[in-house]
Parts: C-alpha cells; sequence; structure tokens
C-alpha cells in the first residue's frame, strides 16, 4: 500500500475516531439518544468534527516526516487507553498518570488478562504493524509542508462550517457532559503527561519545608502503660458495602462483637492511592493538594515522629507514596515460598504477623505502627482473601471483572471486606491481650471502587466526575479501656459525632495529633474529629495550642 503523507494521516484520524474512541462513541450514542429534541445534521457531523480535529493534530505531529514512529506510538498507547476506558470506565488523568507511573510489577500483572491482550493485539499491534507497513510516498521537505498545512487549513474550515451550523447542539451537549473531553483519545492522555512532565521536571524545584518544629508529647498515661494507636490503610474499600452502613451483608461480622466505631460520612481526597494517601497524611487539604508540594513538606509521620512518637510503617501495598520516606518502613516482598502469598502479592496475614512482632519490641512510651493494607485491591479481588473466607459464593475468579455477572462481581468484592474486617478484628484481639498497652486502632481507607455501576468499574475517575462509590469511604476505631480513660474520651458522644457528622481524609492529620497528645502550632482543633468528645484536660491544650 502506497499513500501521500496527507492521506495517511487522514486514514489514521479516521482510524482512532472510529475504533480506538469506542467508549467516546458509545456515550454519545446514550447522550444522543436520551435528548428530546436532536437534528439529524448535528449527529451527521459529529464523526466529521472529530476526524477533521485528529487530522489537524496529528498533521501538526507529523510535520517533520516522523509519522511512523509518532502515530505507532499514539496507537500502541490509545489502544491500552480504549481498552480502560471501554471496559472499565477509566479516564486517564494527570493524577492517574500518576498512579500508573507508580503502580508495582504485581499491581500491573493483575491487568493482564486474555481479553485484554486480544484488544492490544487487535486495536494496537495489527493496525501499527499495518502503519509501518505503508509505504509513505515521499516529495519535496517543501511540498510535503505546504500540503501538511493545506491539510491543516481544510480541516481547520470543516470545523468552522459545521460550528456555523450546528454550534449551539455541541455546545449544549459539552456543557451538560463536561467529562466529554477527557474521554477523548489521545488528547486528553497527551495534554495530562504533558502537565505531569512539565511540573515534575521543569518547573522550579520547590524548597523543602520542615514542619511541626515545636511538636512535642505533652499526654501521659496512667499506670506506666505504653501509649500506642494502629493506624490501617485500607485499600479500595468503599463504604455501600460495608454493614456498619446500612449494607444488607454480614460483611462486618468478625468486628460486630468488638464494640468500634463507625462513621457513616466519610470522604476520600482522591479516587486513587497515588493521591489519596499521600494528600491523607498531609497537612494540606484536598482543596488545595498538590503531590509535588505534599512532597516536598513534612508529613503527619514526620511531626509525630518529630514529637518524640516511635513511628513503624508495616507496607503491603507496594509502597507509601513517599509518606514512610523517612520513618522505619517494612514492606513486605510478595515471596511465592510464602504460603499467604502468590509471587505478586501477600494477603494481609503478613501484616497481623508482623504487628505481633511489633509489639514484642516494644520499647518507646508514644508508638504508632501503620498497616497498610492490601485489602480490595482490584481487579484480581479473588486473590486477596484465603479460600476459608469466600463466604459468597459465587465469586469471580479473573481480572477481566467486566466479563463477570454482577452477582459473582459482588460476592467476590465483598469477600475482600469480609476478610479485611476479620483482619482488623485479629488487630484488635492483639491489642486487647496486651494489659501494658494504652491501644487505640484506626481504620481509614484510601478511596473507593466501582463495580460496574453505570458501567464503571475499579477507581480513578477524575475527583469531579468520580461517582460516590469511589469516593465514599469507610473508617471506624477502636479504643482500649486504658486509651479511653487516658483521653478522656466520651464514647457515646463519639458515637453521635459518627453518625450525625460529615468528615473526610482532611481530618486526618489534625485528629491523629489529637488522639497522640501532640502540642504544636500546626494542630487545628475544628479538623480534629475526636476534639469535641474529649475532657476539659484535652480542651485546655487545645487552646494554648491554638493560640
Amino acid at each position: 500500500m502506497s499513500l501521500t503523507p496527507t492521506r495517511f494521516v487522514f486514514f489514521v484520524s479516521c482510524y482512532f475516531f472510529l475504533i480506538l474512541n469506542v467508549a467516546l462513541l458509545a456515550k454519545l450514542v446514550t447522550i444522543i439518544g436520551g435528548l428530546d429534541q436532536v437534528r439529524l445534521g448535528f449527529v451527521l457531523t459529529i464523526p466529521l468534527f472529530f476526524i477533521a480535529c485528529f487530522n489537524a493534530i496529528f498533521s501538526l505531529f507529523t510535520a517533520f516526516r516522523c509519522e511512523k514512529p509518532v502515530i505507532v506510538t499514539f496507537i500502541l498507547v490509545s489502544s491500552l487507553l480504549s481498552y480502560a476506558m471501554y471496559n472499565y470506565g477509566i479516564i486517564v488523568d494527570r493524577d492517574m498518570i500518576v498512579n500508573i507511573l507508580e503502580t508495582n510489577t504485581g499491581e500491573a500483572k493483575s491487568y493482564l488478562n486474555f481479553t485484554a491482550a486480544l484488544w492490544f493485539v487487535l486495536t494496537g499491534v495489527l493496525p501499527a504493524a499495518l502503519v509501518l507497513k505503508v509505504n509513505i510516498r515521499r516529495s519535496s521537505v517543501v511540498g510535503e509542508l505546504l500540503m501538511k498545512l493545506a491539510s491543516i487549513i481544510v480541516s481547520v474550515l470543516v470545523i468552522l462550517a459545521i460550528a456555523a451550523f450546528y454550534y449551539k447542539d455541541y455546545a449544549s451537549v459539552g456543557r451538560n457532559n463536561a467529562y466529554l473531553n477527557k474521554m477523548i483519545i489521545p488528547t486528553h492522555f497527551a495534554h495530562s503527561l504533558y502537565g505531569y512532565v512539565n511540573e515534575k521536571y521543569f518547573k522550579e524545584e520547590i524548597p523543602y519545608r520542615t514542619l511541626g518544629e515545636d511538636a512535642k508529647v505533652t499526654g501521659k498515661t496512667q499506670d506506666g502503660r505504653k501509649n500506642l494507636l494502629v493506624l490501617m490503610v485500607g485499600e479500595t474499600a468503599r463504604a455501600d458495602n460495608f454493614q456498619y452502613g446500612g449494607y444488607e451483608r454480614d460483611t462486618n461480622a468478625f468486628t460486630q462483637p468488638l464494640g468500634v466505631t463507625y462513621f457513616q460520612q466519610v470522604s476520600s481526597c482522591g479516587t486513587a492511592t497515588a493521591v489519596s494517601v499521600p494528600c491523607m497524611f498531609s497537612r494540606l487539604s484536598k482543596s488545595d493538594f498538590s503531590d509535588t508540594q505534599a512532597k516536598h513538606q513534612d508529613n503527619l509521620m514526620d511531626i509525630v515522629q518529630r514529637a518524640g512518637i516511635n513511628t513503624v510503617w508495616l507496607d503491603n501495598d507496594g509502597g507509601c507514596k513517599g509518606v514512610c520516606g523517612n520513618i522505619k518502613t517494612i514492606e513486605f516482598k510478595p515471596d511465592a515460598n510464602n504460603p499467604v502469598c502468590d509471587g505478586d502479592y501477600c494477603q494481609d496475614q503478613v501484616l497481623l504477623d508482623g504487628l505481633s512482632d511489633q509489639l514484642d519490641q516494644l520499647t518507646e512510651q508514644n508508638n504508632i505502627i501503620v498497616l497498610h493494607m492490601v485489602g480490595s485491591h482490584g481487579p484480581t479481588y479473588y486473590k486477596r482473601y484465603p479460600a476459608e473466607f469466600s463466604h459468597f459464593q459465587p465469586d469471580c475468579q479473573r481480572s477481566d471483572i467486566q466479563n463477570c455477572d454482577a452477582r459473582q462481581l459482588n460476592n467476590t468484592y465483598d469477600n475482600t471486606l469480609y476478610y479485611s474486617d476479620y483482619i482488623m478484628s485479629e488487630v484488635i484481639k492483639l491489642l486487647k491481650q496486651r494489659q501494658d498497652l494504652s491501644a487505640g486502632m484506626l481504620y481509614l481507607s484510601d478511596h473507593g471502587e466501582s463495580l460496574g455501576e453505570s458501567g464503571l468499574y475499579l477507581h480513578g475517575m477524575p475527583y469531579s466526575l468520580a461517582p460516590t462509590e469511589q469516593t465514599h469511604v469507610p473508617m471506624l476505631t477502636w479504643f482500649s479501656d486504658a486509651f479511653v480513660a487516658d483521653k478522656q474520651i466520651d464514647e457515646q458522644c463519639l458515637g453521635q459525632a459518627a453518625n450525625t457528622n460529615a468528615y473526610s481524609h482532611d481530618n486526618l492529620f489534625d485528629s491523629i495529633l489529637g488522639l497522640m497528645d501532640v502540642s504544636t502550632d500546626l494542630y487545628r482543633p475544628v479538623l480534629d474529629m475526636f476534639n469535641g468528645c474529649r475532657g476539659q484536660g484535652r480542651l485546655a491544650l487545645n487552646q494554648v495550642s491554638s493560640k
């Protein structure tokens, strides 16, 4: 096959619109089908509009005889994007790019399946091979540049002509469905990647800020007990499937008898681990959070360590996203010889073993141990729990979860929560056994998960577009009698607040400072979830710290 450069780019533009943007096309069909009135001319111009846009863009990107490497790269990347978008409803923006780049090998492998491989071969590899086989008929450099310029001008004229007749139709659909521009492949991805690279590598380096230099622990335990808070960072647990929130299934069967307090309305900072975990440990709020800024200043773990609290991070989720960089960290490697590991992931039993070891080694008066769980990490939910915790049947024993029926998928996901609840109950039991400790446990998930609602799966949607399934997260606490007495916690008050007040990841920073009696000018009582339910001694400290 032999084509001129301009015809080559035109055919490629058609391929991108008709095949690689299948998710966008499906969404447009749904939107147009739901309109009360729609002009036929508007519908007929949609392919012309997008093909003209792609033609102008690709003509610019291939201006200097670099058609094949540019187009092949775009096709291969766009094939993967189209699979994720069409099958899972995932939109790849800047935050998702951060999440992708910080994905470990085990997580990446969990997305590999026959359906994904077949999609990539048919829409990526084979078209890319065809592109490489095409013979591009060359003329003079000047001649080719003039032809590309002419092609761009024609494309722009087509766009302007369409706008002249149907601007109101396009504007109406666009305004009412603002997310559509994020679905266009590969333009939104390219724009997001440019923003990420520009911020990470070309912006002026931000000086590192040391925070909380005045931090110190002021509280004391009774009877010489050691003070310990176990902070469990959940993974991909959504509040909708927690029994405590009204879910009809017994997903919290293990912690039910243990006297935990469940917080009904808690929202996440992000919809992916790479954003949510750094955000929840940062003093920055969701509204002003920047991962770059967060990495250039102390976080909660740095500050409590500076206050004199022994801090340990036990990780079973492929990394702490920079949060534990300055504290003692134990990362569990998925050794296939370990019966609870499969070579890519370990089940959260390893955290119980690690916690037990840490409890035996406690020497400091004040301690925080973080357990970063693998929890309900998808899409291979079935690998997150042992066979004996397959409580809900039949489950979905595959990674291409969009090909499981709704019952199987929900059963599998609920099994992960059922097992996570078991892990939490075992943590509580370990702490209850230690009479030498004034101990507490706080569990909070990093983000939620979509299980097929509105055609969406997994997580990572841009926050402004994300459904509540991805942003409404579970949080619960358990405190020993000694901890309640030391912190002067009114548990009835706390239960009422947990049932009626709305909280978010923004509250974690100050709430942990409050629970651990850390005095610092950074502390903001209004964001401390427990502040209103503690005794007069703590209120006095609040007044000093907030001056």
